[in-house]
């Protein structure tokens, strides 16, 4: 079943939904989460643009839940090189990144993604 484009909801499998946790160690992925946070480099630092994205925001989110299959991390570093910022990448945006997973300091990294914004939280 290579089709991925309607993804029937199948749980666990479908590619358009996998989450952060689900990511494999190394590899080409895709998959959707929210932007926990962001972090600009000072002027006098070479450029680039850098994103936590998490399975989901929330308050007090702090995740003790492991079983036997999941990851010891449930965080994702996204990093835009050459970059000061990138257009619509906010904390709280909801996104669907594509690219290729590699450790960095013992985290799941993925550089220059593509990316979709899926939604932004709405400040009241």
């Amino acid at each position: 079943m290579a089709d991925a484009a309607g993804g029937n909801g199948v749980p666990g499998q479908g590619p358009t939904r996998q989450g952060v946790r689900d990511l494999p160690a190394r590899g080409r992925a895709v998959c959707t989460g929210f932007i926990e946070s962001v972090t600009h480099q000072p002027p006098s630092e070479q450029p680039f643009f850098s994103a936590v994205v998490v399975d989901s925001v929330r308050a007090g989110a702090g995740s003790g839940m492991t079983d036997g299959l999941r990851k010891p991390y449930d965080r994702l570093r996204v990093i835009w090189l050459g970059r000061t910022r990138v257009p619509g990448i906010e904390a709280g945006v909801e996104l669907r990144l594509e690219g290729m997973v590699t450790q960095v300091d013992g985290l799941p990294a993925m550089f220059n993604p593509r990316y979709e914004i899926l939604s932004r939280q709405e400040h009241l």
